[in-house]
């Protein structure tokens, strides 16, 4: 049985043993947390040095991390001095040393020179003082300061370049000569650099007070405001042109790029002062239409002369032809006065093949387009091709296989053709060549286009021939009229002249390829026609028809010719009424006197052409039929190149039996 005393002894073992295994259990977390830890740790003890007591201290202990921030290896039991120079030893000194005197934690940064490492420090005295025992904490902090300091370098540099590229937006700010500016959609402006009063005039207050709206052309407003408009919409850039106004009282044309802001309220805009490229675009449009204009008056020239010395010619026969039949009449000399006629009529014929030529040229002869299948027509007169370039030319025919039709009148680009042909030839004599016609179905796209030749389908009729070719200054005065290369008395100049105009008229469009030395190939492009090719019909020798009695009303300023054709239809057999001018004929037709049939010529004086008092006339008397006798096919008889039903054209000059069978004709068709 135990005593007390022994009870007691007892008892304080156990808690010793208690009290060891718990110390030894701190110890070994301690150990554990100073081996893992990642901040460095140490612990150091003042001792005396060569400054004085506590002058230098040594390291007692140092977890691993030491060496990893402060960079040095194996210094428990080194001394500072041992470590660092003279004055950074001093330094740390001097800081430990104050946190053992005062008992006061302190944390600081301090570069450790010895390693170049940025250490940040926390360090507490441990125990009394008279222990003179430090603990330091500290991790190398020098990552964070590099990038911290470049951090810094970089805020410098980017203040720099925005302070610098500030400088330079408010430069060009200031010198462009563009507009610049920054608006709204709400129609005013925050900002406008100083060109705006430099182009237009007005100063800045007036600029950013009046909306920019108020500063645009009323032509040009509502454009603008729509483009505006639309980059509002679709956050796109737009540009555009429009009038400013100046504070003079004029207007300058400005080019705009605008392009929106990321805040949906607000665009920039540039603008650029177009009004001297405006005013040399206009001079150098004046510059061409006076060259134009010279160019013309030379062809006018050269068409005035060739006319007064063909027509000069016809008239010389025909007077005469006239006065040899007057004197042989005076005479009594009535045998072979026939041949004198003839003459006449020849000479006749021959002044109105002339002015056939000259009106196809200015595309205002009389056409009567068909649908027509321009390889039938080939095909029917390849023949008379042949014959007439002659033995010595090989001709040959290319014709496309469902070839569109076009509409052209049929003997017209007979008649051009065979100019071609003819022309061909002559560049090949004396020696022969080979002729070729082709014909092709012809896209003619944006890219081929020309100003003459809109984008659509063609059927081209290509001439093409092995002869001497043509320079480019001969090919640039080809269709001028009375020109040619032929010599004196081979030619009037008119083929070409004659195949342009028609095919102009017909909206087409001729195109020439030649050099010197390589023969020539000519183009006729033709639009196609949706509809089917016309059948052909068959060609009948009418008879000189004879009237019934019809009332015939006739319009013609020209007497002479009035008087002729007012006879002529008295001898057929009609009753005539006749009128000098427009007025004076459409007083009869507001009349009651009966009008089968009314023949006008379309130039008339007294303000009414013959068209108009056709039309005046139909009002009143609808169906009534009406034969135009003109000169050319005036715009104003045919509209918009189509003939009422009831309405036909005659061409001046003309055949009497022509005239008769044509008022024949228009009174037996069935009332329109």
């Amino acid at each position: 049985m135990q005593t007390g005393r022994e009870e007691s002894g007892e008892r304080g073992l156990n808690d010793q043993a208690m009290a060891e295994a718990a110390l030894r259990e701190s110890e070994a977390r301690y150990r554990t947390l100073f081996e893992t830890i990642d901040e460095g740790f140490c612990v150091i003890e003042f001792i005396d040095g060569p400054r004085g007591p506590l002058s230098d201290y040594v390291h007692l202990e140092a977890n691993p991390a030491y060496m990893r921030h402060a960079g040095i290896d194996d210094i428990v039991g080194k001394t500072a001095r041992q470590e660092l120079t003279e004055g950074e030893a001093d330094a740390w000194v001097a800081i430990f040393r104050g946190v053992l005197d005062t008992g006061e934690p302190v944390r600081f940064e301090r570069v450790l020179e010895a390693t170049d490492r940025h250490l940040e420090v926390a360090c507490s005295r441990v125990g009394p003082a008279a222990k003179r025992q430090v603990a330091v904490v500290f991790k190398d902090v020098s990552a964070r300061r590099r990038a911290e300091r470049q951090l810094r370098e970089l805020n410098e540099t980017l203040e720099s370049q925005v302070a610098e590229r500030t400088a330079e937006r408010d430069r060009l700010w200031n010198l462009s000569q563009d507009m610049l500016a920054r608006a709204n959609y709400e129609g005013s402006m925050s900002a406008v650099s100083p060109a705006w009063t430099q182009v237009l005039g007005w100063s800045e207050t007036e600029l950013l007070t009046r909306s920019y709206a108020s500063f645009m052309h009323p032509d040009d407003m509502p454009p603008t405001i729509a483009a505006i408009g639309r980059m509002a919409e679709t956050h796109q850039p737009a540009r555009f042109e429009n009038r400013i106004a100046t504070v003079d009282g004029g207007w300058k044309y400005i080019e705009w790029t605008v392009s929106p802001e990321a805040d949906g309220v607000n665009f920039v805009a540039v603008g650029r002062d177009l009004s001297l490229n405006k005013a040399r675009e206009a001079e150098l449009e004046q510059a061409q239409q006076d060259l134009r204009q010279s160019q013309k008056m030379e062809a006018v020239g050269q068409l005035t002369g060739g006319l007064a010395h063909d027509f000069n010619n016809l008239l010389a026969s025909i007077s005469g032809g006239l006065q040899v039949l007057k004197h042989k009449l005076q005479r009594g000399q009535y045998s072979g006065l026939e041949r004198y006629i003839e003459i006449g009529e020849s000479s006749v014929r021959r002044a109105a093949s002339l002015t056939q030529r000259l009106l196809a040229f200015s595309r205002r002869q009389t056409l009567d387009p068909k649908s027509t299948d321009v390889n039938r027509l080939i095909a029917g007169m390849e023949e008379l091709v042949r014959r007439s370039v002659g033995p010595t030319v090989e001709v040959e025919v290319l014709a496309a296989r469902e070839l569109w039709p076009t509409k052209v009148d049929p003997s017209q680009l007979e008649n051009a053709l065979l100019n071609l042909c003819i022309n061909a030839r002559d560049a090949m004599m004396p020696g022969g060549g080979k002729l070729t016609l082709a014909t092709a179905n012809t896209c003619i796209g944006q890219h081929d286009a020309q100003q003459d030749l809109p984008p659509g389908q063609y059927v081209s009729l290509c001439v093409s021939d092995t002869g001497t070719g043509m320079s480019s200054d001969v090919i640039a005065r080809i269709f001028d009229p009375f020109y040619t290369t032929k010599p004196l008395g081979e030619g009037t100049g008119l083929g070409l002249s004659m195949v342009y105009g028609f095919v102009r008229q017909s909206e087409g469009h001729v195109r020439v390829e030649s050099e010197v030395g390589t023969g020539t190939r000519m183009c006729l492009y033709l639009p196609r026609h949706a509809g089917a090719s016309a059948d052909e019909e068959p060609v009948t020798v009418a008879s000189i028809a004879s009237g019934h009695g019809e009332t015939v009303l006739l319009i013609e300023d020209e007497r002479a010719l009035r008087e002729i054709v007012e006879e002529v239809l008295r001898d057929a057999g009609y009753r005539v009424l006749t009128a000098p001018d427009g007025p004076a004929g459409l007083q009869i037709l507001h009349s009651d006197t009966r009008v089968d049939l009314l023949v006008t010529d379309v130039g008339l004086p007294g303000g009414l052409n013959g068209r108009q008092v056709a039309d005046a006339a139909r009002v009143g008397r609808p169906g009534l039929k009406v034969l135009f006798i003109t000169g050319y096919a005036d715009t104003a008889a045919v509209g918009n190149g189509r003939l009422d039903p009831g309405m036909e054209v005659l061409t001046k000059p003309f055949e009497l039996s022509a005239l008769s069978n044509k008022v024949r004709a228009l009174l037996d068709a069935r009332p329109t």
